[in-house]
């Protein structure tokens, strides 16, 4: 399988398969409070057999071809993960996420690993255009969103209930053209 240098400080994005169910409900336990703020990843990785589900649901995805789980190793520890949450190649359309422990943020991790599956998704599967969905209260998603030249298209107001409120989500966006654009200049 692959592993991703995303940096010279030990930062790998790798597969997340359903055979780290240990790791992964080891590290969800270290930062379930900090990640359940604004989303409810993981919540239901109680246990081994239920981490195990949840990995193995994301594998069903990738095998079906409509997302994908992949973790962010820092010296050889699971200390987060990206996603396709939604990946639509019929219509060119898909949803990346972000989950960290806190020991982990505020390095630009989500940001650099976010760079190779949009770019993944443009050049290598032709993918028209990559959202990001964040609560409105969700700080530092909505600025990874930014870091990555996203445009916020909208708000969905009251969208869904959250620890007993309505939450508001954003949409942000970027296109294949726009993507490109912006990556040619950061070449330059």
């Amino acid at each position: 399988m692959y592993a991703i240098s995303l940096g010279d400080d030990g930062v790998e994005l790798r597969p997340l398969e359903p055979w780290h169910d240990e790791e992964f409900l080891a590290h969800l336990d270290r930062g379930r409070d900090f990640v359940q703020q604004f989303i409810p990843f993981g919540a239901k990785a109680t246990d081994v057999a239920s981490a195990r589900e949840i990995l193995q649901a994301y594998a069903d995805k990738r095998a079906a071809d409509t997302g994908s789980l992949h973790g962010l190793w820092q010296d050889g520890k699971l200390v987060g993960g990206v996603l396709f949450r939604i990946f639509d190649a019929d219509s060119g359309s898909c949803e990346i996420g972000c989950w960290l422990e806190p020991a982990a943020t505020g390095r630009g991790l989500v940001t650099r690993a976010a760079r190779v599956l949009i770019d993944w998704a443009f050049d290598g599967r032709g993918m028209h255009r990559v959202e990001w969905h964040a609560a409105s209260g969700n700080e530092p998603s909505l600025n990874v969103a930014r870091r990555l030249g996203m445009t916020r298209e909208g708000v969905m107001r009251s969208s869904h209930p959250y620890r007993g409120v309505r939450q508001d989500t954003e949409i942000w966006a970027v296109l294949v053209d726009e993507w490109r654009a912006a990556r040619a200049n950061a070449e330059r």
